[in-house]
């Protein structure tokens, strides 16, 4: 597995700084996935806003608890533990 150097959120500034300060709103705390995109935080606001579009939003057909569903499914798949 490569190694990924990550920012920290003690050491975050800027938009990486409000990227994990919403993280931290949302879930709690900042996620080794989010932080794997600390490096880029255009990428990672990016890559937030899509999956709260995909997960959150209620125009979608499906439910939220179906979309969990799916998602957990294909991590499991995936060997992902997110």
């Amino acid at each position: 597995m490569p190694w990924i150097d990550l920012v920290a959120p003690a050491d975050a500034t800027g938009r990486l700084r409000k990227l994990y300060d919403a993280a931290v709103a949302r879930a709690g705390r900042v996620f080794n996935v989010i932080m794997a995109q600390s490096r880029q935080p255009e990428v990672l606001d990016a890559s937030t806003r899509l999956y709260l579009r995909v997960m959150w939003s209620p125009s979608e057909p499906l439910s939220r608890a179906q979309r969990e569903m799916i998602a957990v499914t294909v991590s499991r798949t995936n060997g992902c533990r997110y």
